[in-house]
This record gives structure tokens, sequence and C-alpha cells, in this order.
């Protein structure tokens, strides 16, 4: 009767297990998730930007054209290892942002290279270990000490969003205090390609019920999901 019963006991603690989970994950993800507490408006916001090669950086670069650098007084830029143009390109971001301040304070900013999730023409074998070896990286960048923890991320669609939004998500589901400025308090907002006209994006889809606002540039895809927001082309 021994076995029975630890095997019952471990069933009921599985099951257990399962709900409280599910019921954790309905408690993170909107639409359920309670609003952050308000942030004085004197206080700096962190923002943390995600950059993709090629088109996903320009696009990026261009919606952040008119951005007050007093109140987003810290700038985190993420780019994927071997991608130096989308380094390069914050580089000169920051550099405009301090010529058109003059003696403004500009604040501070840095850029954080992860590793990739996936390389091009990489085995999907493979892919499973370099994809987790990106999330303990954006992990670890997300829950540093050291540095106030991003109030807002942003990205618009490369692989590497995916990760740090999952990233942001594990830190988020194990903060219990919702305390201001915890891993609970990051807003996470996404923003499809200019390019994606009809359908959404392999990344848009994974995102779609995941992030706190979910922005697409073509009215043809206002509403994708029940929660795509259109107010116009942003690039």
């Amino acid at each position: 009767m021994l076995l029975p019963t630890w095997g019952s006991a471990l069933i009921a603690l599985l099951i257990a297990l399962g709900i409280l989970t599910t019921l954790r994950l309905l408690f993170i993800l909107p639409p359920y998730r309670p609003r952050p507490r308000s942030r004085k408006r004197s206080s700096p916001t962190h923002l943390l930007v995600v950059l993709g090669s090629g088109g996903h950086t320009a696009e990026m670069l261009v919606m952040l054209r008119d951005l007050d650098p007093q109140t987003y007084a810290r700038r985190t830029w993420v780019v994927s290892s071997g991608d130096a143009f989308s380094a390069r390109k914050a580089e000169e971001f920051e550099s405009d942002l301090r010529q058109k301040a003059l003696d403004a304070n500009c604040g501070n900013y840095e850029i954080v290279t992860i590793p990739r999730a996936r390389r091009v023409h990489q085995s999907l074998l493979s892919t499973p270990v370099s994809s987790l070896q990106c999330l303990w990286s954006c992990i670890r960048l997300l829950r540093r000490v050291d540095v106030q923890r991003p109030d807002l991320i942003l990205s618009n669609g490369p692989g590497t969003g995916v990760i740090v939004v999952l990233a942001s998500l594990v830190l988020r589901f194990f903060d219990w205090s919702s305390r201001p400025g915890g891993p609970g308090s990051t807003r996470l907002i996404y923003v499809e390609s200019w390019a994606r006209v009809k359908r959404l994006s392999l990344s848009g889809k994974l995102l779609l019920r995941l992030v706190d606002r979910f922005l697409v540039q073509w009215e043809s895809l206002e509403g994708a999901g029940g929660r795509a927001e259109f107010h116009g082309v942003l690039v």
C-alpha cells in the first residue's frame, strides 16, 4: 500500500503545482496583470531597446527619432553577438542625441552584446542549447543589482527580442513583491514591423499574448488576436 500512497501523493502534488503555475501565469500576463504602481514624474525612466540586424534596427531608430533623453535618462541597447551594424547605429544615435541636446543632460547609455539565439544556417538540433544560453544571458542582464532595472522594454521583431521578453517574464513570474523597480514593474511593448501588412511575423505571433502592449503599423492588422493596436505608421 505504500507505493500507491506515494504515487497518489505525487500525482496530487503535480496537479497542485500545475494549478498554481497556471494561476501565476494568468496573474502576470495581460489582460489580468495588475497595473504597476505609478512612478514619480521626476524619476528617470530606464529604457531597454532590442536591436536586430538590418531592417529591424533601421525601423527602431526611426521610431525613436523624437526620443527625449531627459525623460529616458538611462538607455540600454541590446544587440546580438556579431551584429556590428546595430552597435554602430546605436552609437551614432547617441551621438546625434548629444548634439541635439547641446549642453543639456542626456543621461547615460550602454550597449550590451548577448549571444545569438540562433545563427544563420545553424543546425536545429543545437538551436535549443544556444537559445538557452541567450536566455540565461538575458536573465543576468535584467537582474543586475548594480543598475536600475528597465522600466520599459521595446522590441520590434528580431528573434533576440523574443528571448529578452521571455527572460523578463521569467523574472516577473518569481517576483511576488510587486515593488516599484522590481522585475514585475517592467513594461513590455512590441511594435510589429512596417513590412507586415496582412499577417503578423513569427515573433509577433509568439509575443502577442505575452507583452503589455502590441502595436501594428497597418490598419488591416488592427485587432489581430484581439490585442493589436493601430495608432498610425510609426516609421
